[in-house]
């Protein structure tokens, strides 16, 4: 269970209801999320006994298991949950490319996370507001995200106005990591933001506007922390992501392995 930046609790995400029965749910649009949930969850808990502090160690391992409850419910609605997650070769994962880049230094991380939750809270408002197959996990997911948009929000903050060193290094990360950033708003199979299934209430939150959402929030956060927003291509030839696609980075496929390793190793083993 996490906490609300505002200290109130907050019910895990697998706790979600389904959805009605009858209610038809969009395979690939339940794989892109959960993937997206289930492979950020992983690269986060690579820092279980890592991390430079005690209370970021708690406060990493949280999220990483907010992430892998969001993840089991969205999975869970399309098929079996483990075998969706360890018994799938990597071209058949759906997640967005951002997810899936190594943790690098603790401002890399921050900047991963910062540009996700910003996308994840908008997306998952949005989802709540409507009342498609997602709207249930995405109720009860919005607070998770909320403070995993305010814990990077801080972090970058404190790193962007602290030290030469700690600028430096979160305005490297930054920049890294944009050109992965334009995939998040690209169309995404049965989750059409424009006109599509959970948007047919008229609240006119497209892929445009939530595009246009996330820039102006993760804009804002930078300019407060003193670094600059990239300015290279977040679409185009020149930017990167082809995970929706099943294509993904090489790292991914080393963090794949060791995910599975222990399910593979073991079929069908009870614990």
């Amino acid at each position: 269970m996490t906490t609300t930046p505002q200290g109130a609790p907050s019910a895990p995400a697998s706790e979600a209801a389904a959805p009605q029965p009858g209610t038809a749910v969009p395979v690939g649009a339940a794989l892109a999320l959960g993937d997206d949930a289930l492979v950020l969850s992983h690269r986060l808990g690579e820092w279980a006994g890592h991390a430079p502090v005690l209370e970021e160690e708690v406060a990493l391992a949280n999220i990483a298991l907010d992430l892998l409850g969001q993840a089991r419910v969205l999975l869970s609605l399309v098929g079996d949950e483990d075998k969706l997650a360890y018994l799938r070769e990597e071209r058949a994962f759906r997640n967005v490319q951002l997810v899936e880049q190594p943790n690098g230094d603790f401002a890399h991380t921050i900047a991963r996370q910062l540009y996700f939750a910003t996308y994840q809270e908008l997306l998952y408002g949005r989802l709540a507001a409507g009342d498609g197959p997602f709207a249930p996990l995405a109720r009860k997911a919005v607070k998770e995200v909320a403070y995993h948009r305010d814990h990077a929000e801080q972090w970058t903050l404190r790193l962007g106005d602290g030290t030469e060193e700690s600028h430096r290094r979160m305005q490297t990360a930054l920049t890294a990591l944009w050109r992965y950033t334009g995939e998040l708003f690209e169309p995404v199979d049965g989750l059409d933001l424009d006109n599509g299934l959970d948007l047919d209430d008229g609240l006119g939150l497209g892929t445009a506007a939530l595009s246009e959402g996330w820039l102006a929030l993760v804009s804002r956060t930078v300019e407060q922390a003193g670094l600059t927003l990239p300015t290279g291509p977040r679409s185009g030839g020149w930017s990167a992501g082809a995970g929706r696609q099943g294509i993904h980075t090489e790292p991914f496929g080393r963090m794949l392995a060791e995910m599975q390793h222990l399910h593979r190793s073991h079929p069908g083993a009870s614990w």
